[in-house]
């Protein structure tokens, strides 16, 4: 595996643990969206019609074509957002079988704590200890994958 392929394994992983996070966010914010409607059950309104449009009525029923595709589109979400939990699995795979592959013990520390734990590099600084600074760490992990 080239060095250059195995960098962007690394983003690509960093970038997947985002998308799902985000698309847990909108599932989540789905199913607000649906317990609210079924909690609130009839929705009331008031129409004008009738002789000349003076008559004032009463509309009372469930909002069921936004209900409908509101689940919907949570099944839609659900299901992308198992294909996106898949391919993260099958990146974050292919991440670790590379850093443990590497012979360099304080690479593999960096490589991991930066991509697969998801750290500043300010927090990996901190956890590399000694006079470890975030320019340095990053420095390091730049020439690494530059060579």
């Amino acid at each position: 595996m080239t060095t250059n392929l195995t960098k962007e394994i690394l983003i690509q992983y960093a970038e997947l643990q985002e998308e799902v996070k985000d698309t847990r966010k909108k599932i989540e914010s789905l199913e607000n969206q649906i317990t609210r409607m079924e909690e609130e059950g009839a929705v009331i309104d008031c129409v004008k019609g009738g002789a000349g449009g003076i008559q004032n009525f009463k509309v009372t029923g469930f909002p069921y074509p936004k209900y409908s595709r509101t689940k919907s589109l949570l099944y839609s979400r659900k299901s992308i957002l198992e294909t996106l939990e898949l391919e993260s699995l099958e990146t974050i795979n292919a991440a670790e079988e590379f850093i443990a592959s590497l012979a360099d013990a304080r690479m593999r520390r960096l490589l991991n704590l930066k991509y697969i734990e998801d750290l500043s590099w300010i927090q990996v600084a901190r956890r590399m200890g000694g006079k470890a600074t975030p320019d340095s760490v990053r420095m390091e992990v730049k020439r690494y994958f530059d060579k």
